[in-house]
């Protein structure tokens, strides 16, 4: 029995990755979440290293994802405690009690590690984040290798997936906006236009962690650090147009060419995947495909 747990396993990623391990024969799932408990999850708050202890000795499980984070940029920069508690602190429990056990840890970032100015982004580009949140992630990525000998890092860019709720991914949120500007008295919707990203199917992520730990189970573990994203660059207005298209809206949508958010975002943080490519490792479902299969499962009527 190959024993895996997910950290963090309500979440936009946590979910699927659960769906994705549910159905490998001979694997145990062990799922752990903090606010959002599932019928079968096991309640852990990663900022309690005690409790953090406790879990992994109890469960002792062969692998251990890190799912659970603060990804939300404007909270890291108001509330940078909790950024590190989350983002940093608890990597570094989490990893240092399942070193402790041998099990291979594998902890999830971001492609906000890089200040987007010279994509694409190779595994072992030289970071420079732009504001707390990709700080705060990357000062979790040393926290790993600090801890643990048998663990890997794994970048990711914008996720979007199955959701719980429209704001659960940058992706998503766009839609009740979407909606109100298709009404008879809607206001133009404006977007963003500025940033490049490139948009990521929470199950494709799913599917290459799951070939990753397979390779863990044959005794070959994935070391180091790795990336995954998506092939389609598109600003957010791009992303826009074609969940208005998806949903058969006539959306009034208007472009941004500017950033007008608060806290800095890079241009262009474009995640080159070539080393996990060379291993046979990976999956991409095409946007409009992808989006349709979330929009199917989660009406878009009431969005507005």
């Amino acid at each position: 029995m190959f024993k895996v747990a997910v950290i963090g396993a309500s979440g936009l990623l946590g979910r699927a990755l659960v769906d994705e391990l549910a159905q490998q024969t001979g694997w145990q799932v062990v799922a752990t979440a903090f606010s959002r408990l599932a019928p079968g999850t096991v309640a852990l708050d990663i900022r309690d290293a005690q409790a953090v202890e406790q879990f992994v000795e109890r469960e002792a499980p062969d692998a251990l994802v890190i799912a659970a984070a603060e990804r939300r940029p404007d909270v890291c920069e108001h509330d940078p405690a909790l950024a590190r508690a989350l983002n940093v602190d608890a990597v570094r429990t989490l990893a240092a009690a399942a070193n402790r056990r041998g099990a291979w840890t594998l902890s999830i970032s971001t492609d906000y590690v890089f200040d987007g100015t010279h994509p694409p982004y190779q595994h072992d580009s030289a970071p420079a984040p732009l504001n707390a949140y990709g700080r705060s992630k990357l000062e979790g990525e040393r926290a790993l290798t600090e801890s643990t000998d048998l663990g890997c890092v794994l970048r990711l860019p914008l996720l979007y997936g199955p959701i719980v709720s429209w704001a659960e991914s940058a992706v998503t949120s766009l839609v009740p906006a979407i909606a109100a500007s298709a009404t008879p008295d809607g206001k133009p919707a404006v977007m963003d236009a500025w940033a490049i990203r490139y948009p990521t199917f929470t199950p494709d992520v799913a599917f290459v962690i799951r070939q990753m730990l397979e390779r863990h189970a044959r005794g070959d573990a994935i070391r180091g650090i790795v990336q995954w994203s998506g092939g389609e660059p598109m600003n957010k207005y791009e992303i826009a147009l074609r969940l208005a298209e998806a949903l058969q809206v006539g959306a009034h949508l208007t472009p941004q060419h500017t950033p007008t958010d608060a806290t800095p975002r890079p241009h262009n943080c474009h995640l080159a995947s070539s080393r996990l490519e060379a291993l046979g490792i990976g999956r991409r479902t095409p946007f409009d495909t992808a989006i349709r299969q979330v929009l199917a499962v989660f009406p878009w009527r009431g969005a507005e």
